[in-house]
């Protein structure tokens, strides 16, 4: 009877080693130009988000959180390298530029610490035969769109998994041939296949962007559409909507996955957006709120994002941080979330957030958050960069500027959130401060090649 009770209680003890030994999962879902002001959590009325609100309130909201940039492409890859884009190798936005060999990503990291890891949407940084292909930037498996602008199309011929063309049918407005309901399949497929181990599964959505010709799709079959059909607006305003509110069911169907399969207790879920929203439905949901600007502008609207962190028993519920953060900060937060601290390479701009979220240790502030995007030249195919938009962060000063021959402006947002009241002419002093944290702080722009395309054709 003792060696019976000694034998139950060492498996106990056994059993409860592995469970503190194993790595959290990590989910991290990105959605595609999601408006700040979207979200109900984050003050939105009128689109339904009740998923990504109940993430929130079971998990910590983080207020002050900004992307990484103001449109995709450089934005992604601060995301996945922890540089912010005065320092990634991709800041250009035409969608098939690539990271570098030397490029080390947050998929790599986990990778080599034992994680599968999958990607399910858009890459957006490097498109197929190049050396940025997701693949060859540590992701075991890849399902959806190399090149950002193949990925404006909800309804294509092909998408990719791991560089093999896979044949789709193109229906318009069919639900067979929508390609976020079969990026959803793959990645709950994923999710089920890796139960028993740590996985890292990126969900970057395409959704809500709108297509190649600025106009939102989604099947009128879809119950998110359906929630807004009878809305006395116009069809694109009903799509829009429902693109927003699938990008919250879709969240929904992870979280519930996730409980089904048993791994909630493991398993971290991340949701954020890649950048502000477009201005182009702003009349109707107010996309921005109280923030300034939009999609392709430093103002607040449009780098500010949703930053949503979920892990049941971990991260308290109902918490709110204002701690200024961004993309960069993603790749040493999951490191240290999964113990793999001593796998991050020196030089980052990165600070984790872990801290903040398990209410454990001091948190480390950021001396500075910095912005750039340089402006393409369509008539010559080029990248110019003598043509930069650029922003930067330091305590409550925020300075930025629309072009390298436009004067700076100066906020203070502490007192300004919404960016009305430009002191650039009254603080001199703070703008040759922040210039020269600027000047210190960023590296000249490596060339931005977009790869040969067949003729005719944006992406291969």
């Amino acid at each position: 009877m003792l060696k019976n009770i000694i034998l139950i209680s060492m498996m106990a003890f056994l059993i409860s080693c592995a469970e503190k030994e194993q790595k959290p999962n990590i989910i991290f879902i990105l959605a595609d130009d999601m408006g700040i002001n979207v979200p109900g959590s984050y003050g939105g009325s009128t689109i339904s988000t009740p998923n990504i609100d109940a993430l929130a309130a079971g998990g910590m909201m983080l207020t002050n959180s900004y992307a990484g940039n103001s449109v995709c492409a450089p934005s992604r890859a601060s995301a996945m390298t922890g540089l912010h884009t005065g320092h990634t190798s991709v800041r250009g936005n035409t969608g098939g530029i690539s990271i570098t060999d030397e490029d080390y990503t947050v998929a790599e990291l986990l990778q080599e610490e034992g994680y599968a890891t999958g990607l399910f949407g858009k890459w957006g940084l490097g498109d197929i035969g190049t050396d940025g292909i997701a693949e060859k930037q540590g992701f075991d498996e890849m399902f959806g769109y190399y090149h950002q602008i193949h990925a404006h199309f909800y309804y294509t011929d092909y998408l990719w998994r791991n560089s093999e063309k896979i044949e789709t049918l193109n229906k318009h407005d069919d639900a067979n041939s929508y390609t976020h309901y079969k990026i959803m399949d793959e990645m709950k497929d994923f999710i089920r296949r890796n139960k028993d181990k740590p996985f890292f599964a990126y969900g970057s959505w395409t959704i809500p962007h709108t297509d190649d010709l600025g106009e939102p799709q989604i099947p009128h079959s879809d119950p998110a559409y359906q929630l807004y059909e009878d809305k006395p607006w116009t069809e694109d305003e009903k799509k829009y909507a429902a693109m927003n509110t699938l990008v919250d069911s879709g969240l929904g169907e992870i979280k519930e996955l996730v409980e089904e399969l048993g791994i909630e207790n493991n398993t971290i879920i991340i949701f954020a957006s890649d950048n502000g929203g477009g201005g182009e439905f702003d009349d109707r949901f107010d996309v921005s709120g109280k923030y300034k600007g939009f999609k392709h502008q430093f103002y607040e609207g449009g780098i500010k994002a949703a930053g949503i962190y979920y892990w049941d028993g971990k991260i308290a519920a109902g918490s709110v941080s204002d701690h200024p953060n961004y993309f960069a900060d993603l790749m040493p937060t999951f490191a240290d979330l999964a113990g793999a601290n001593q796998r991050l390479p020196e030089g980052l701009d990165g600070i984790s957030m872990a801290p903040t979220l398990l209410n454990s240790g001091e948190q480390k502030k950021h001396e500075y958050l910095y912005w750039e995007l340089p402006a393409f030249d369509w008539d010559n195919n080029r990248y110019n960069p003598e043509e930069l938009q650029q922003a930067i962060r330091v305590d409550d000063w925020k300075m930025l500027r629309h072009h390298m021959s436009e004067p700076w402006e100066l906020y203070d947002l502490d007192s300004d959130q919404e960016e009305q009241n430009d002191l650039a002419l009254e603080r001199p002093e703070i703008i040759d401060m922040l210039l020269q944290k600027i000047n210190e702080n960023r590296t000249e722009m490596p060339e931005q090649i977009e790869p040969e395309m067949p003729d005719g054709k944006w992406f291969r």
